[in-house]
């Protein structure tokens, strides 16, 4: 993989493009002063040097059904590495989790857990988190609502 240099340029890119992925070329090198061809050379190494992981689809959760959002805190009975890993790759299987933090302080994860109702996310808890071997307490936070979500890393 290459190295990252990133310049003023490439910020300006990134930003673009994390506001539209499917921007065309012809746009995209229009906005940052730059013809075509070194423009698409510059997004071609942002990609391989893996400062641009991926292209998504941005998916409204409410509307794609799946409006309740939970946050778990997990402390871990131990937290030897080989524990961290087992339990790292445990979760890893569950889309449900869709997002996944090593923390400091007094839990040792933070889980955000997306589901279409508290049901759901009760069968998810019961069926999941709980027959995990060394998890010694889950605490769960409802968001009530969304007040920022934001795709875009503040590159400039």
């Amino acid at each position: 993989m290459l190295e990252a240099k990133i310049d003023a340029i490439d910020r300006k890119i990134l930003a673009l493009l994390q506001q539209d992925a499917h921007m065309t070329m012809e746009k995209l090198s229009e906005a940052v002063g730059l013809s075509p061809s070194p423009c698409a050379r510059r997004v071609r190494n942002l990609e391989a040097s893996g400062v641009i992981k991926r292209y998504v689809a941005v998916v409204d959760q409410d509307k794609a059904g799946l409006p309740v959002s939970v946050f778990a805190s997990i402390r871990l009975e131990r937290q030897r590495e080989d524990e961290l890993d087992r339990f790292a790759k445990a979760i890893a299987r569950w889309p449900e989790i869709v997002e996944c933090y090593l923390m400091t302080g007094q839990r040792d994860y933070l889980l955000r857990i997306v589901v279409k109702d508290l049901p759901a996310y009760e069968a998810f808890l019961k069926r999941t988190l709980t027959r995990l071997d060394g998890v010694a307490s889950i605490e769960s936070s409802f968001a009530l609502s969304q007040v920022k979500h934001a795709q875009a890393l503040p590159v400039e």
